[in-house]
């Protein structure tokens, strides 16, 4: 794979998307679509990861499934499905192959965006790109400024033109999706200063994505860097956001949801590997006296607590979903507060059990696991990789401060 991934690249790639892709009917059919997708996943997921082979086809083959549009609202012709099926569906696809379960984090991330701040007009406009298969990706935070919150990108009007556009200037990285994508959403700050969210096409000029994401996990998600060199984006396709941001909103609980959802598949898939090898390669150790491995009554009891933190890891998550789900369509802060927290909880857990079993997997496998013809390594690469989206140890501070102080969280995307 070349360094650079010019525009052009990026066309071709989003071209095979000519065909409208399949409208799924049900939250039942997207579970079943989501366990069938996984099971063609996983199978080369692993040679994947060793070679950092891009999964185009595989991306194509999931959003022309259908489920990258179940979000959609059923008023703009989705199914609108629960927040609770999207992270079951997440981490169905994620304990097959975690990069490929990451890559819609921020697709999903922008259609709540868009249902949340954008006009009647510009939602009907982009869940039907949504229903009809178009992918989302993300322009991500500045490498170089001071913090995720610190929004360098600008968006001037193009006073020349006179129709309302911006001229759109900057360099984003941890830009998840935007290789895979037909649009790269970024923020951005207007002239004045306000918050932006500008929606930009894929083969727009001036705009490139390049492949320069080097991590040693989550290797295929393509989190590289995008350059906008005075993209022209029309008004349509601006989202103010300085009053909806000022108001309680789901945005920030929402992508903290799918992180977790994430990171319990990664979990799923090293308690998966760890008793699956245990069963068909491991050796009993010599003073066992046993025959078998998986007769070991100490590797017994440590499967055992690890299916029991995967089952506590799996009901956090479904816990915190569905406290999204029954909030109201107007929300206090005091809800948007406790959400927060309640995604936190289920973010701590998920973030602790996913480096926990992938590195308690070779503990139990033993060194034979450690080969790298197994590459079982990838579920503890991947872990610390995507765990580091944002630091935990503040999702503890946010819990702890909100319990015993009673503040609420700061109120962002990242928290």
């Amino acid at each position: 794979m070349s360094a650079q991934i010019q525009a052009t690249h990026v066309r071709q790639a989003a071209q095979i998307s000519g065909r409208r892709a399949h409208r799924i009917a049900s939250e039942a059919e997207a579970l079943q679509r989501a366990h069938a997708l996984a099971a063609e996943f996983a199978v080369e997921a692993a040679e994947r990861d060793r070679q950092r082979r891009l999964p185009v086809h595989e991306i194509e083959h999931f959003s022309q499934s259908g489920l990258w549009a179940i979000g959609v609202p059923r008023e703009y012709g989705g199914i609108g499905a629960s927040w609770a099926t999207i992270a079951e569906v997440f981490k169905i696809i994620s304990a097959a192959d975690p990069s490929i379960g990451q890559i819609p984090q921020n697709h999903f991330g922008n259609l709540n965006v868009i249902a949340t701040a954008g006009s009647d007009a510009q939602k009907r406009f982009f869940f039907e790109e949504a229903l009809n298969g178009a992918r989302f990706g993300n322009a991500g935070p500045e490498r170089n400024s001071k913090n995720v919150l610190d929004v360098r990108t600008r968006a001037e009007r193009d006073l020349t033109a006179g129709d309302g556009s911006y001229l759109l200037t900057g360099t984003r990285f941890y830009s998840t999706g935007a290789l895979y994508a037909h649009w790269i959403p970024s923020r951005a700050v207007a002239d004045d200063g306000s918050p932006l969210f500008v929606y930009n096409r894929a083969d727009a000029p001036g705009l490139r994505v390049v492949d320069d994401w080097s991590s040693f996990g989550q290797r295929t998600t393509a989190s590289g860097s995008v350059v906008f060199e005075r993209v022209r984006v029309p008004a349509s396709q601006v989202l103010h956001v300085k009053d909806i941001l000022q108001q309680p909103n789901d945005i920030g609980p929402v992508s903290q949801l799918i992180q977790a959802a994430i990171d319990v598949g990664i979990a799923h898939a090293a308690v998966r590997d760890a008793i699956d090898f245990v069963r068909t390669r491991s050796r009993p150790y010599a003073d066992s006296g046993v025959e078998r491995a998986g007769d070991d009554p100490y590797i017994i009891r440590e499967i055992g607590d690890l299916k029991v933190r995967l089952h506590a890891s799996d009901a956090l998550l479904d816990r915190a979903a569905r406290f999204i789900d029954d909030l109201p369509e107007t929300i206090s802060f005091a809800q948007m507060a406790q959400a927060s927290v309640v995604v936190a909880e289920a973010k701590v857990w998920s973030t602790e059990l996913s480096l926990h079993a992938s590195e308690k997997l070779f503990e139990l496998a033993g060194s034979q696991a450690t080969l790298a013809a197994h590459n079982l390594d990838r579920h503890w690469r991947n872990a610390r990789v995507h765990t580091l989206h944002d630091p935990v140890r503040w999702k503890v501070h946010a819990v702890g401060n909100y319990y015993l102080n009673e503040v609420a969280p700061p109120r962002h995307s990242w928290s």
